[in-house]
């Protein structure tokens, strides 16, 4: 793991309420993920694959506006819709043909930047989408560790 001293750590946590549903906290905020019903869920909460994409399009807005800010750009209006397919029978254990996650993810930004050039537009969404760290662990190798722990009942003394 790189040492460098201007890493950010972010930390989310969860705990199982039913076997679709995790109850989700990252600091001060507080998130259900769920399956929806016809996975078996109670529709409580996103999916998890409805989360990544959602987390995508979180991270190119603000990118987005912070790289438009950053060259001088009007970013009046930006809009994002994210298709993404997937086979989901990798994660429900029908077939492990395909791979479990999106086969493909599409993106599209509608933007109203005022007075811009189209090659400007162009430098900006492709400088957006570098520096977007949910793309970036999306489209890249990132290391994942998952290890167990065992949940631990506080032990009760009997005198």
């Amino acid at each position: 793991m790189n040492s460098n001293r201007n890493q950010m750590k972010v930390t989310v946590r969860g705990e199982s309420e039913n076997p679709t549903k995790i109850n989700l906290t990252s600091g001060k905020f507080k998130m259900v993920i769920d399956e929806p019903k016809g996975l078996g869920g109670t529709d409580e909460g996103p999916s998890p694959v409805q989360v990544l994409l959602m987390s995508l399009a979180g991270c190119l807005n603000v990118i987005g506006h912070e790289v438009a800010r950053q060259r001088g750009l009007k970013l009046n209006d930006m809009k994002i819709t994210i298709e993404g397919v997937m086979n989901p029978c990798a994660f429900i254990g029908c077939s492990f043909e395909e791979r479990a996650g999106f086969q493909t993810i599409k993106v599209t930004v509608t933007r109203d930047v005022e007075g811009a050039t189209q090659e400007k537009i162009d430098d900006w969404l492709e400088e957006t989408e570098k520096r977007c760290p949910v793309t970036d662990n999306i489209r890249s190798t990132t290391e994942i560790v998952v290890a167990t722990g065992a949940l631990q009942e506080a032990a009760v003394q009997v005198s």
